[in-house]
């Protein structure tokens, strides 16, 4: 996420009227993002500045940054920035922070303040919170000590999506598809991809594109992609994520572009047809990705699930997938 040095560094090269200004946003291996007018291999195009617009044009860079995407590795299908936000009000007695969440999910955040000079009401350590669905909420009032000075702060807030509160029910989920039988082409802990936090307990299963595919599980669904056709911009292709009662998330990438028969917000049940299968993404080949997930603590991880019936197996690591 962007701190207040590096947006004021982003304004001053960019206050100069000239020609159009093109920002980058990069992401390194790491995680840490940086923004420029340089074009990195990797960053993409964020923003346009156009002459005589003004600073105006950078309001976006307040808002906080996904994790990176890493070629190669598990997707991650976190809440989307413009979903969960921090919001300065400024106000005569000073400045209040406020988290908004227009997810339909609940949010964990953590709210930490560095640099602090001329601040009353700072908190002395990182404030975490769980913001509710669609809601908003204060997680603290600045104040000057001078009022005749500016109070100095950097916020940062991280946030991850579910209520690491809850616990995962025993549950053992019906086969998300119509048709088969199929293979199971790379289970957990795959030598493929399925080696990191978020995808370490996933599950590919073959099958041709256009195979209708079904909710595992009732819940809301929490975010879906609908129009991507290749390989890029998300390695997880078109998807579907939702939110199961007891804080898990069902989540289903790769799918057909245009499949998509669910929106965000709606309630499904278990068998309920939610879109088919696709080759989309960063995937070797025409297969469902499927996978649970949760909030272990400001952070979304893969865990372990059980099908309520065989899947044909291969080993593994035996066909491709992602």
């Amino acid at each position: 996420m962007l701190g207040r040095p590096l947006l004021f560094a982003a304004l001053l090269a960019l206050a100069a009227p000239a020609t159009a200004v093109t920002i980058y946003k990069h992401v390194d291996t790491n995680g840490m993002v940086s923004y420029g007018d340089q074009a990195r291999p990797g960053a993409r195009v964020v923003h346009v500045i156009q002459p005589g617009r003004g600073l105006r044009d950078l309001r976006s860079f307040s808002r906080p940054s996904t994790p990176a995407r890493l070629p190669g590795r598990m997707p991650r299908s976190d809440a989307p920035d413009e979903r969960v936000r921090l919001d300065t009000l400024k106000h005569a007695g000073g400045h209040t922070l406020r988290v908004q969440n227009d997810m339909f999910a609940p949010v964990e955040v953590e709210l930490s303040l560095d640099g602090i000079g001329n601040v009353s009401g700072a908190p002395d350590r990182a404030i975490r919170w769980i913001v509710p669905p669609r809601s908003q909420i204060r997680l603290a009032t600045l104040a000057p000590r001078d009022p005749d000075k500016p109070m100095r702060y950097t916020p940062k807030l991280r946030h991850a999506l579910g209520d690491p509160r809850l616990r995962p029910l025993p549950h053992r989920y019906p086969l998300p598809w119509r048709g088969g039988p199929f293979r199971l082409t790379q289970g957990a802990n795959g030598q493929y991809s399925h080696f990191t936090p978020k995808g370490r307990h996933a599950v590919d299963i073959a099958m041709p594109v256009g195979t209708p595919i079904v909710a595992a599980r009732g819940g809301v669904v929490l975010h879906t992609e609908n129009d991507q056709r290749g390989r890029s911009p998300n390695p997880g292709g078109n998807q579907v994520r939702i939110l199961h009662e007891d804080g898990t998330m069902g989540v289903y990438l790769h799918l057909q572009e245009g499949s998509v028969r669910v929106s965000e917000g709606q309630r499904v049940q278990a068998g309920t047809p939610i879109a088919r299968s696709g080759n989309t993404g960063r995937s070797t080949g025409p297969h469902l990705h499927f996978v649970v997930q949760r909030n272990v603590g400001l952070a979304v991880e893969s865990i372990p699930f059980q099908f309520s019936q065989p899947v044909n197996a291969l080993p593994n690591f035996a066909v491709g997938g992602d």
